[in-house]
Formats: C-alpha cells, structure tokens, sequence
C-alpha cells in the first residue's frame, strides 16, 4: 500500500513472529528470572514483555555462545548478557555479542527493527564483582564495541 506508513510490531508480537523465541514471551522482565533485580526502571507499567533468548536457542544452537535476555520498556527492546566480569571472559562475552548480533540479523529481523535508538541497547551486566583493568586490551576490546561491564541496569 502506497503512502500507508508500517507500524512496528509491539514487542511480544515480534517475540512471536521469531520462530527461535515464538513460545518465550514473558510479561514484565519474568523471562530474567533471578536476575530481574538487575534492572531497575522508573516505572514498571512500562515494560512490554521479556524473553530469554539463551533457553530458548539452546536446543537449535547448543555449541554457540548464546546472549541471555531481551526485554522492552517504553517502546525500545535492549538486550542484556549477565555473566562474570573479569579478564578472562571478555572474549566468550565479545563470542556472545557477535552471535547475537548476527542472530538478530539472520533469525530475529522483527526483534532487531525494536532495538533502542535513543541509548544503547545492548548491556553487560556483572553477575558478580568487576575485576577487568581499565587499562587492559580486554577492557579496550569491550568498550570498543560499546560494552561495558555494569553492576545493574538502570533506565528511566
């Protein structure tokens, strides 16, 4: 139809248009499970759903470094990865990104067309403490495709 501008899929209709994650929709950030309590928002009326990419890709994609969430507030999905900040995982959590963001690509067209525009929508988030220099080629590595290890996601 000429003229007519497309409207974007909610979120859970994205979820659901994604035959790798049709069935993983959650409402509110249930699909983080243990690890809702590391993302704080301003107001919880506002989240549109939540999946884990991780369980639900784990059969079709068992030896592949698969990203964890993705959940969406106030119209803008972002994507989290909770995993252990330290030297030595830098690399399995850059393995992690690139699978995602190929995935999103290849597999989950309708999720990506969601991702944030006004702020990153891509977070690492620390399971535990922080233990990677600032001065160290991992750190560079990560910040240099727009990761950096935070304790908790805060988003207004």
């Amino acid at each position: 139809m000429k003229g007519k501008k497309a409207v974007a899929m909610s979120f859970k209709q994205a979820v659901e248009a994604t035959p790798d994650v049709a069935t993983g929709f959650r409402t509110g950030l249930v699909a983080l499970g243990i690890y809702r309590s590391k993302v704080f928002v301003s107001d919880t009326r506002l989240l549109q759903g939540s999946v884990d990419i991780d369980t639900c890709t784990a059969e079709k994609y068992p030896n592949s470094n698969r990203w964890d969430y993705a959940f969406a507030y106030k119209g803008e999905t972002f994507f989290i990865e909770i995993h252990t900040a330290n030297t030595r995982e830098v690399k399995t959590v850059l393995q992690k990104f690139h699978w995602l963001k190929d995935w999103l690509i290849r597999e989950a067209p309708e999720i990506n067309k969601l991702k944030s525009k006004t702020r990153l929508p891509f977070y690492w988030i620390q399971s535990k403490g922080f233990a990677i220099p600032k001065t160290s080629p991992q750190y560079r590595a990560a910040e240099s495709v727009g990761l950096k290890p935070v304790s908790v996601l805060r988003l207004d």
